[in-house]
């Protein structure tokens, strides 16, 4: 055997130290008590920051006094409540549910994995997860536990799956083939700091699309080979947890007769959906004729996207016979969240309160200012920018919050320097990604952590980290030196939309 490198031994202390932790829900309460208590001893010292968009002074507040704790209590059922994860997570599993215990997931898993060479699973997985972010968050609630799935099918480990898939959805965040909802989100912060040098400067939301598009093979690439020759290796053989029982792989007529109504059922869908959309004056465009009442509707499109194949898939199948199994199959799909539904509980006011203190934002603010003050030009400070966003991104997981508060800053002082806002913006990007997969403050980092403990139930965060730490590392060595190259080469980041800003 081998003697591990000194890579592989990191690893392994990462995992070492972080599996120490308590488990996620008493580490979460943990966490809410270093908070509420780092709240009260920074505000004895009266901490503050300007932020730089609003010009408004921000302090620390104290979460300990009167006030503080009777927001806790006043607030802590809507905090819980609006946690952004929880309602799209449980909408979609009912969808999910019926989809699964029909058995047409695992069909569609037999045809998928009969029709496409193993050699691509896992880019395909990659890809497939970073693609997802056209149905806003739903990559995290479907393409996670497939890919688990995908790869304990093939007799691979499944955490290297659900892996491959968390790095896609969540590692190359942002990067993809089409626009999406955050296009449009980051540019309307773009622009407004760009007009503190030029008020007629416009920023479009295909601003960084050639970028991002070209960022999808590179991503999908490095990720492969993380997952294949870094991950599977050090996890070894899957041994434990619930196993799939052993199939030939070959698809009964009854559920290719299924898979077909299912998959016309798809179809169907998604043209009454492309009708719903597409068309001027559709019921899912605003008055303005905007897409935002589509992209507000993506999980309850995905509940039925699901549902509705499920249910068709399980009259063909003879798997539903009543109504009542079908309410069955969503009440045990349900049941099956509830150690999540827990764990969201305590990670929802772990982040309020964090919010609420303003300790990440002023952390945020801080960071921007010494690296403004630090002195790089050129290349060396596209880096660092990179380097401090992605730091910042472990401790403010909203890309738009994160955004606001550095694009007043970096958006005019890189435009100074001759650096176009499309540049500032897609550099963001980038650190705006690769540290998602580590940070327990990511919302959805949590139901990742459940997923897992599926496979290996005693699976803690630590070992999640170990595991995600290598995609965080190589996706950063591949996506800061192509950011350089592309710069080098002044390559367009898309359409009308140059690296270099000529006043």
């Amino acid at each position: 055997m081998s003697k591990p490198t000194y890579f592989q031994r990191m690893l392994d202390k990462v995992e070492r130290v972080g599996n120490k932790l308590p488990q996620p829900v008493t580490l979460f309460v943990i966490l809410i008590g270093i908070v509420l208590i780092s709240s009260w001893l920074v505000s004895l010292f009266e901490v503050k920051a300007i932020h730089p968009g609003t010009g408004n002074e921000i302090k620390v507040i104290n979460l300990l006094n009167g006030e503080g704790i009777q927001r806790i209590f006043t607030e802590m059922v809507k905090v819980f409540t609006d946690f952004p994860p929880l309602g799209l997570v449980l909408v979609v599993m009912i969808g999910i549910g019926v989809a699964e215990r029909t058995g047409l997931i695992a069909a569609s898993l037999k045809a998928f994995v009969s029709s496409v060479s193993p050699k691509l699973i896992t880019f395909s997985i990659v890809t497939a997860g970073m693609l997802s972010s056209i149905a806003a968050d739903a990559g995290y609630v479907v393409l996670i536990p497939l890919g688990a799935v995908i790869f304990h099918s093939m007799g691979r480990h499944p955490i290297a799956g659900l892996a491959a898939a968390f790095a896609g959805v969540s590692g190359g965040f942002g990067a993809n083939l089409f626009l999406t909802s955050l296009d449009p989100l980051l540019a309307g912060f773009t622009e407004p700091a760009a007009h503190l040098i030029n008020p007629g400067y416009r920023v479009d939301a295909t601003a960084n699309w050639y970028y991002m598009a070209a960022s999808v093979p590179v991503i999908a690439l490095a990720g492969t080979y993380v997952t294949e020759k870094i991950l599977e290796p050090r996890l070894g053989k899957y041994e434990g947890g619930e196993h799939l029982e052993k199939e030939d792989g070959e698809l009964t007529p009854v559920e290719k007769k299924g898979l077909l109504v299912a998959g016309l059922l798809v179809l169907i869908s998604l043209i009454v959906i492309g009708f719903m959309f597409i068309p001027e004056g559709s019921i899912l465009r605003d008055a303005n004729g905007d897409l935002l009442p589509f992209f507000r509707s993506i999980v309850p499109l995905v509940l039925f996207l699901f549902f509705i194949p499920g249910l068709g898939y399980g009259l063909v199948t003879k798997s539903i016979k009543s109504d009542k199994e079908v309410a069955k199959m969503t009440a045990d799909s349900m049941a099956s969240m509830g150690g999540y539904i827990v764990l969201a509980f305590a990670a929802a006011q772990f982040v309020a309160y964090f919010n609420w203190s303003n300790l990440g934002i002023i952390f945020a603010i801080s960071g921007a200012d010494l690296l403004k003050t630090i002195g790089f030009t050129g290349i060396p400070l596209i880096v660092a920018f990179i380097i401090v966003a992605s730091l910042i991104n472990i401790v403010i997981g909203s890309a738009s919050a994160k955004w606001a508060i550095m694009a007043p800053i970096f958006v005019p002082m890189l435009m100074l320097m001759g650096y176009s806002p499309e540049l500032t913006q897609a550099a963001y990007r980038v650190g705006d990604s690769y540290t998602n997969i580590l940070t327990p403050l990511l919302p959805y980092f949590p139901i990742v952590v459940v997923f897992a403990q599926k496979y290996i139930k005693d699976i803690g965060i630590g070992t999640l980290i170990s595991v995600m730490l290598p995609f965080a590392i190589t996706f950063a060595l591949v996506r800061i030196p192509m950011t350089i190259i592309w710069m080098l080469l002044g390559l367009p980041l898309g359409p009308e939309a140059p690296l270099y800003y000529n006043p």
